[in-house]
């Protein structure tokens, strides 16, 4: 073992931090002497995985690693204040000491003021029996009365001032505990140290290179976005949190989207078979539908309860801070920044009523950040101020992205629907007809110009057998969609003036056979 009195530092230089732990990497420069010698590093994180550690020599002259283990010692604190405690703490316990005297000073002077009234009683029970059997000692009276209010206003100034100081040192005392519990933890009483056993042909400096995997340490992508006309800057930092038992100080920050806990084994087949058989004569004379709603478009991803992983695609994705950063194991969340662009984007008013009545302001851009967007949240921003959280869907280098900032509180749209439905005797086809209106108005302020254009989409059924069949009547539809799409979403291009309204009018038909069921 190392003669040395204190272990040799063994200080974080670079963290690699993945969905749910961090690769952490030290190095550090060793003087070793010709031989076998066993060193002691650290301290180190006590959760440091044992099984991960990886040593490496670099040194002029040849040098190996025998061994490397983590060795782990419990230090309980002493029940005692010490000499290196923090000065938020020292504070602390001298405002409690201050508290206490000032608590016993003003029992004392309750009770003087106690005193005090129960003497001006019994002073004016005196004078009132005195003056009913004829004395009188006037001079006296007054001399005693103003001599008990004078003691009595005395110490009722002093309890108050004690009580105004008992406040103040109340408030001080409650945000020092306050901070105390978000930045004043105490240390922890496990430490972990490095033993390394290394063998040098020669006695000469060595550069040395640890790694090992700690949990208790993850990030995940969030972003702001700031619009400005129809300029956008999309900002990715990255939000890590850690409580791995030691600050990282100025490291060189990795993030990863690898999941090192999941099996690298592809699973097992099994034998799934197939067989066929023929309908039944029932079965051939009906056919059975259902209607079925399916989600072809959306804006972000679908909320998750508690902390979602990491979309990337399905494949690895790696991003570097471009400046050392330093977070504390406070297990709060920290923001690295990672980039920034600014690019043109296309604003839309879009609406879709059948979903809600708000007309949503929607922003297209394309992203030329360098690097594919991860899914996440992001601080919508506009030139007025924050204005709310929206989120990003995961999107490739060079992508289209899509940002949802918000609804027009200065447009308003309402759905009204009717159907229909008849039999033909002939044909035995049942005919189902549906109309939908929708209104559409837009409140403008006073001295406002200019037309505004909104998007409104409405969805039709699209029929995936061919004995039911859809279609649009547009000679009943006023005004008839802009286009169609394979999907069945309509949609229409409306112009609105200041304070103007429109009505849309939908007809579609569907036609099913006889031998249809479920409609």
């Amino acid at each position: 073992m190392s003669t040395a009195p204190e272990p040799i530092p063994l200080p974080v230089t670079a963290v690699t931090c993945l969905e749910d732990r961090a690769h952490v990497e030290r190095s550090t420069e060793l003087a070793l002497a010709a031989g076998v010698q066993r060193l002691r590093l650290g301290p180190v994180s006590a959760l440091t995985v044992d099984r991960t550690l990886h040593a490496e020599l670099t040194a002029p002259h040849p040098a190996t690693v025998l061994d490397v283990r983590i060795v782990r010692t419990w230090q309980p604190r002493g029940p005692q204040p010490s000499d290196d405690e923090s000065p938020l703490r020292r504070r602390m316990r001298t405002l409690e000491a201050e508290l206490g005297a000032l608590g016993r000073e003003r029992d004392r002077l309750q009770t003087r003021l106690g005193v005090l009234g129960r003497l001006a009683a019994d002073l004016l029970r005196e004078i009132g029996e005195g003056a009913g059997s004829g004395e009188s000692e006037a001079p006296r009276w007054h001399r005693e009365l103003d001599r008990v209010d004078a003691e009595r206003d005395t110490h009722g100034e002093r309890l108050r001032a004690a009580d105004a100081e008992s406040a103040a040192l109340n408030a001080e005392l409650g945000e020092i505990r306050r901070a105390m519990d978000l930045a004043g933890d105490e240390p922890a009483e496990l430490i972990g140290h490095i033993e390394l056993t290394v063998e040098a042909a020669a006695a000469g400096p060595a550069g040395l290179r640890l790694s090992h995997l700690t949990p208790c340490a993850l990030w995940r992508p969030v972003y702001r976005s700031v619009l400005d006309g129809d300029s956008l800057t999309l900002e990715t930092d990255a939000m890590v949190w850690q409580r791995t038992g030691e600050d990282w100080s100025d490291v060189r920050l990795t993030l990863s989207t690898a999941r090192s806990a999941l099996a690298t084994e592809p699973p097992r087949l099994g034998e799934d078979r197939l067989t066929l058989q023929d309908r039944s004569s029932a079965e051939r004379r009906t056919v059975d539908v259902e209607l079925r709603e399916e989600d072809v478009f959306g804006l972000g991803p679908a909320p998750v309860l508690g902390l979602p992983g990491v979309d990337d695609g399905g494949e690895v994705r790696v991003l570097s801070a471009p400046a050392p950063v330093s977070v504390p194991a406070d297990g709060r969340a920290h923001r690295v920044p990672l980039s920034a662009f600014t690019t043109t984007a296309g604003i839309e008013y879009a609406c879709a009523p059948e979903l809600s009545p708000l007309v949503t302001q929607v922003v297209r851009f394309d992203n030329l950040s360098g690097h594919a967007l991860l899914a996440g949240p992001v601080d919508l921003v506009r030139h007025s101020g924050f204005s709310g959280r929206g989120a990003l869907d995961f999107t490739a280098p060079g992508a289209a992205a899509e940002l949802a900032y918000g609804s027009r509180d200065d447009h308003r749209i309402t759905r009204q629907t009717e159907e229909t439905r008849d039999t033909s005797a002939l044909t035995q086809r049942t005919l189902i007809t549906r109309t939908v209106r929708l209104h559409l108005s837009r409140f403008s302020t006073p001295g406002e110009h200019g037309d505004q254009t909104v998007v409104l989409r409405e969805r039709i059924p699209v029929s995936e057998v061919s004995a039911v069949q859809t279609r649009i009547r547009e000679e009943a539809c006023s005004p008839a969609p802009d286009t169609v799409d394979a999907d069945g979403i309509a949609r229409w291009n409306l112009v609105l003036p200041p304070g103007g309204r429109r009505t849309v009018t939908l007809v579609y038909e569907l036609s099913a056979s006889a031998k249809v069921t479920g409609l």
